[in-house]
């Protein structure tokens, strides 16, 4: 392993806020997973993707990968579009919530978001550049399986659009 990749990855959560980091902590490890994606026309497309989840930055954040379509040269993903990015989440103390930021180089689509636990769900929420404002729900989560909502709302709308949902299934060895 190169020094980059030992010095980026860690073992487990930081001692200082581990009860804190558990929030998305439990995601850790692979994940295979079911999308839809909504279209305003109400046309659903579905693909098979992988999510992977780790600790990193001394146990102080947890880093995912999120890839859509799963299998390599697979078509474009119609509405959403093909997925290869990277979120970090890391626990700031001082606001006692999430700082999330997403990476999708290949769609160019960069997000920042506040995540906080809601209930037994997990809910993220932020502004586009446009001032969209999205949401990104955690639900029904289990040790083996989660359900993610990724919304949307105009700031005239009344409603959010659901745009895309995701089914994932942790990978068992």
């Amino acid at each position: 392993m190169s020094d980059f990749a030992r010095l980026l990855h860690a073992s487990g959560p930081h001692p200082e806020h581990a009860a804190a980091l558990r929030l998305y902590g439990r995601f850790v490890g692979d994940w295979n997973s079911e999308i839809t994606a909504y279209a305003p026309d109400g046309a659903r497309h579905t693909a098979v993707g992988e999510i992977h989840f780790g600790w990193v930055l001394e146990g102080r954040a947890v880093q995912d990968v999120w890839i859509i379509p799963r299998p390599a040269g697979s078509p474009a993903f119609p509405i959403a579009g093909n997925w290869y990015g990277t979120t970090l989440r890391v626990y700031d103390p001082a606001i006692d919530a999430w700082r999330i930021s997403w990476f999708d180089p290949g769609r160019r689509v960069f997000r920042q978001q506040i995540g906080r636990p809601r209930g037994n769900d997990i809910v993220q929420e932020g502004t586009t550049e446009s001032g969209e404002l999205t949401r990104w729900s955690f639900t029904g989560i289990t040790d083996d399986s989660f359900h993610w909502l990724g919304e949307a709302k105009s700031v005239a709308a009344q409603d959010w659009e659901l745009m895309v949902e995701v089914k994932a299934r942790r990978r068992r060895p």
